[in-house]
């Protein structure tokens, strides 16, 4: 049993089998991956950051559902207006957590928007600055800046919201 199991989940992993499993996964698995890689390079980097240790699941929870709603809204609204839902998504969640647990919002937030940075536009840009293609840097660093933007957005939009929405699930102590 154990090895069916075993084969089950590696043929969804590798998006082998009949054609409409396969047609199926094979444009869910990529996005699994993606996330799957986000809460454990957010749960990384909340280590890096500092973050006690009994935090690391949660903080690596805020990147994947960061990252899954990103790549959702990506496909109808377009990469800003996604990073700005994801953005909003994350800091939510960071501020309920920070009431549930009783600990500063940054604790969730920082290392849960770590995967929207948008590190690889902000890198062409500085490559093709320096390779002096002007015309792409200028694409690379508009797209950049735009996504930066929006997860300023985000984050703005999301602290709108009064304290006392949140307060609503606090555990006592």
């Amino acid at each position: 049993a154990g090895y069916s199991h075993g084969f089950f989940v590696y043929s969804i992993w590798r998006g082998v089998g009949n054609s409409g499993f396969k047609s199926y996964f094979g444009r869910c698995v990529p996005v699994m991956k993606e996330t799957v890689a986000a809460f454990v390079g957010t749960a990384a980097f909340s280590v890096l950051y500092g973050v006690p240790r009994r935090y690391h699941v949660w903080c690596g929870m805020a990147g994947g559902a960061g990252w899954i709603a990103y790549r959702i809204f990506e496909k109808c609204a377009g990469q800003t207006a996604a990073a700005c839902l994801a953005a909003m998504l994350i800091t939510l969640f960071s501020r309920w957590l920070a009431v549930r647990e009783r600990c500063p919002v940054l604790t969730f937030m920082l290392p849960g928007i770590f995967p929207l940075v948008p590190g690889a536009g902000i890198y062409w840009t500085s490559y093709f600055l320096v390779m002096n293609q002007m015309d792409e840097a200028l694409t690379t660093g508009y797209g950049a800046v735009k996504c930066a933007g929006g997860i300023v957005l985000g984050i703005v939009l999301a602290f709108e919201i009064p304290q006392r929405f949140f307060r609503i699930t606090e555990r006592e102590r």
